[in-house]
């Protein structure tokens, strides 16, 4: 796949970035999409979620079933800060 635009953002220290509106406007990238967060040993990519291959699902619900667990104040604590 080629690359159509190179942006630059910061990382906040709550570890979160803003996505310019070039990109935002690449088709998938609407307000309120969820996307995929795929980390690989040398980038990270995000993907809107409907585009992420159904083979890829089974990481996403152990995500989820593992959160029950893991939600709580004192996680949120001794996580907050990567």
């Amino acid at each position: 796949m080629p690359l159509i635009e190179m942006k630059t953002s910061k990382i906040t220290s709550k570890g979160q970035i803003a996505l310019p509106k070039d990109i935002r406007d690449i088709e998938g990238f609407k307000e309120g999409t969820k996307v995929a967060i795929l980390a690989f040993e040398n980038r990270v990519e995000l993907r809107p979620l409907n585009q992420v291959n159904e083979k890829m699902f089974t990481a996403f619900a152990s995500e989820k079933s593992l959160a029950k667990d893991w939600l709580s104040k004192e996680d949120e604590e001794a996580w907050k800060d990567l």
